[in-house]
């Protein structure tokens, strides 16, 4: 049997899965395209009658890779300068919502979902995206990360009550009014006016500025609703001609991406709490942006 062909039917039927295993453990579209690449081409020359799983199989590739890749970005990542923020995931429309792929869910991409699994261990990490998300039992993350199924049981608890216990909010679906309160902060910084900007912030929010130290940014992240109206007034005052920007779907909500004479500069998302936006994820760092339209 031809294995280009195997390979090209895997393609069609894993990549979004994998694409969106990798996505979440790594915050980067970048390394989440090459890691599952990668899978792909460790599968040449092997025999497809030695595995008998296919699905778990490129699975657990996948997030051994992932974790390889974690341990050696662990020093880069622990002197990185200011917030860290993820690679967005910046698409035109919606992500998928096809209910045969439930692994793509909008909340479960999204800024604030991806930095509370920042909190988590890589193999706490890799244990609940793959019960959590993906819906594998305990028998199958066992295969795929080589612990007992116990063991994964246990990781997964442990995990669950690690992301949901402060910040049980933050990892909720996202308010329908999301688009909304989008439309109305653009609007408060489109005409100036603060006191409006205000009011679709919550008196507690956060803004987080991802410059990795390649741009100006803030390097430390902006508490409270006054400050972070002060810091729009004082960008504003400072934009120069041919500045533009569009709405856009940022790991699957509404966010917002600018540009600059047409190179993209920024991008926007947002976590949205009893109807105020509650924190600003603004990722200014370049490198993030190369993938960015």
């Amino acid at each position: 049997m031809d294995k280009t062909l195997i390979t090209e039917d895997m393609y069609a039927s894993y990549n979004i899965l994998l694409f969106s295993l990798a996505y979440r453990m790594m915050g980067s579209v970048m390394d989440a395209e090459d890691i599952v690449h990668e899978a792909y081409l460790s599968l040449q020359g092997t025999d497809p009658g030695q595995i008998t799983n296919l699905k778990s199989y490129l699975c657990k590739i996948v997030t051994n890779r992932c974790i390889d890749r974690l341990r050696s970005a662990q020093k880069q990542r622990e002197i990185y300068v200011g917030p860290w923020l993820p690679e967005p995931l910046v698409t035109e429309q919606p992500v998928n919502a096809d209910p045969s792929q439930a692994y793509i869910q909008h909340e479960s991409l999204s800024t604030a979902y991806l930095l509370l699994l920042q909190q988590l261990s890589w193999v706490e990490r890799s244990v609940f995206l793959l019960r959590e998300v993906l819906q594998y039992d305990y028998d199958e993350i066992a295969d795929i990360v080589g612990k007992s199924s116990t063991n994964c049981r246990q990781i997964f608890h442990r995990a669950k009550r690690s992301i949901h216990t402060d910040h049980e909010h933050t990892a909720l679906p996202a308010s329908t009014n999301h688009q909304m309160l989008v439309e109305k902060f653009i609007a408060a910084l489109s005409s100036g006016d603060m006191s409006k900007l205000m009011a679709v912030l919550s008196l507690d929010a956060t803004l987080y500025s991802d410059g990795g130290g390649k741009v100006t940014a803030a390097r430390r992240p902006i508490l409270g609703a006054e400050r972070i109206a002060i810091f729009f007034e004082g960008l504003l005052k400072k934009l120069q001609p041919g500045y533009s920007y569009k709405l856009a779907f940022v790991g699957g909500l509404p966010g917002l991406v600018t540009y600059s004479n047409g190179i993209t500069v920024s991008v926007f998302s947002f976590r949205i709490d009893d109807g105020k936006i509650a924190a600003v994820y603004i990722v200014v760092n370049p490198d993030k942006l190369t993938l960015v339209h």
